[in-house]
């Protein structure tokens, strides 16, 4: 995981007028992913922060793959496809199946799809 992140905390007032009932505010404090949530959801962020890896993530959600097929696809070595799979495996990003001496490998489940496509609808749709 990556180090924690490095926000300084509001001070006790930090501004005249209170904004939010109190008690309001503590049920929504209470709602708050914990931190370590929080910290694996960032990172997984960070790893999906790279184009190369998205486009690996794109062709993955059209169903397994070896590496070769996907060094064509994505147009990069081999060697560099094993590279980014390697760290999406870490974040469980991806699966491996293993057939003979060849390794098949997967979005490792329908949320990671999900995850694409949202981000995809995102960032191709028309502002308003």
């Amino acid at each position: 995981m990556a180090e924690p992140s490095k926000l300084t905390l509001a001070s006790e007032a930090p501004c005249d007028v209170e904004h939010l009932d109190p008690n309001a505010t503590e049920a929504r404090r209470a709602r708050l992913i914990p931190a370590g949530a929080a910290e694996a959801l960032a990172e997984t962020f960070r790893v999906l922060g790279d184009p190369t890896r998205v486009r690996i993530i794109e062709v993955l959600a059209g169903g397994e793959l070896c590496v070769c097929d996907i060094a064509s696809l994505v147009e990069i070595s081999e060697s560099a496809v094993s590279h980014q799979l390697r760290l999406l495996r870490n974040m469980r990003l991806v699966r491996a199946r293993r057939a003979g001496r060849q390794v098949y490998y997967t979005l490792d489940d329908r949320h990671i799809l999900s995850l694409f496509q949202q981000g995809l609808r995102h960032v191709t749709e028309e502002r308003r």
